[in-house]
């Protein structure tokens, strides 16, 4: 369930950026067009006005316009729009009258509201439009996941049954091995190898599958040094401290023993020339130090496929992450400079 929920809000994100993405040049695009259609229509509204008073002008054949008698001046522009704060007017000369000039107006408070009513239409014009936008950029960001949630599907499928198929020659790989003489060098290498490839074995299972696990009662002790005793001769030129008192718990020991192998692998292969991997527990919390170059951003360390460096596909610390969960573990990461550590809180599988 774990693992359907992180695809889900995967796809949800991704669906939510193309949507967005889409949606937003759409309506910029709209806003431009609707902009320039509001200035055009204004100008158009102005026009109008203009054409029927100079046709007033000669005719007097229009009940929207009003007349007033003013006086002539030097800088008086005729026969064009203008604008004072009343009204929308323009002025017409008497043939027989130099001193007054007529002026035919449209009071400025009627023609704001035909601004208001055209920009009302427009934006109701443009709201429609952005609900087919919106429409349009649903269809169009499912229809791009389409192809890709398939894909996902189809490597999920062929994954599973790569991890099908390794599970027998695995298996017989480590029996066979347990038959032969373990104090050889090249058998207890073979070995080392063999474990390795099985616990990424279980990696991918647990990554893929919605596992159910049980519950039993297990020293943690044992589990921190059967890994310990499996990592420290890989790497032995780092410097290795231990300090783990017996303590009893409650959980699954398999599902655990992977989180602690994730962790030390994590803290081996991301460490420094001559480091440290230092392990506490206290207080009912299990810290996993390694000397490391930084970390640039901590709180992605656990997301699928995160990874700072080339080494690693970036789904150790997602297994962890997913593992903790559903053993109901807590987890965090510290970053203190170089230092980085992971911290398991065991106190709700702590047995009393």
């Amino acid at each position: 369930m774990y693992e359907e929920w992180v695809i889900k809000l995967s796809e949800k994100e991704a669906l939510l950026k193309s949507f967005l993405l889409f949606f937003l040049v759409m309506e910029i695009f709209l806003l431009f067009i609707f902009y320039h259609y509001n200035k055009i229509e204004k100008e158009h509204l102005k026009e109008n006005i203009f054409l029927e008073m100079k046709n007033y002008s000669l005719t007097f054949d229009n009940n929207r316009f009003e007349i007033d008698i003013v006086p002539y001046s030097k800088n008086t522009t005729l026969y064009e729009l203008l604008e004072d704060k009343k009204t929308l007017h323009i002025l017409v000369p008497f043939p027989n009258n130099q001193k007054d000039l007529l002026k035919i107006y449209y009071p400025l408070a009627v023609y704001q509201s035909l601004v208001n009513k055209l920009e009302n239409t427009l934006l109701w014009q443009f709201l429609f439009l952005t609900f087919i936008a919106i429409f349009i950029s649903l269809l169009f960001s499912s229809y791009i996941l389409k192809p890709l949630r398939e894909s996902l599907k189809l490597l999920e499928i062929f994954i599973k049954d790569i991890i099908h198929d390794l599970n027998t020659p695995i298996t017989s790989i480590l029996i066979n091995l347990k038959m032969m003489d373990a104090k050889n060098d090249k058998v207890e290498s073979i070995t080392k190898s063999a474990k390795t490839i099985a616990m990424l074995h279980h990696n991918l299972d647990a990554y893929l599958k919605d596992v159910r696990y049980k519950s039993e009662k297990f020293d943690i002790k044992e589990i921190i040094d059967e890994q310990v005793a499996f990592f420290a001769p890989m790497y032995h030129y780092l410097e290795w401290k231990v300090d783990i008192d017996s303590i009893v718990i409650q959980s699954d020991k398999n599902a655990l023993s992977r989180v602690i192998y994730n962790l030390l692998s994590n803290a081996t292969k991301h460490n420094t020339a001559n480091g440290n991997i230092h392990i506490t527990l206290q207080n009912h919390i299990l810290s996993i130090s390694n000397s490391s170059y930084g970390i640039k951003n901590p709180s992605r360390v656990f997301e699928r496929f995160y990874k700072e460096g080339e080494r690693g596909l970036g789904i150790g610390l997602h297994i962890v992450k997913k593992l903790c969960t559903q053993l109901e573990i807590p987890i965090e990461v510290k970053v203190d400079e170089t230092i980085v550590t992971f911290r398991l809180h065991l106190s709700k599988v702590t047995s009393r």
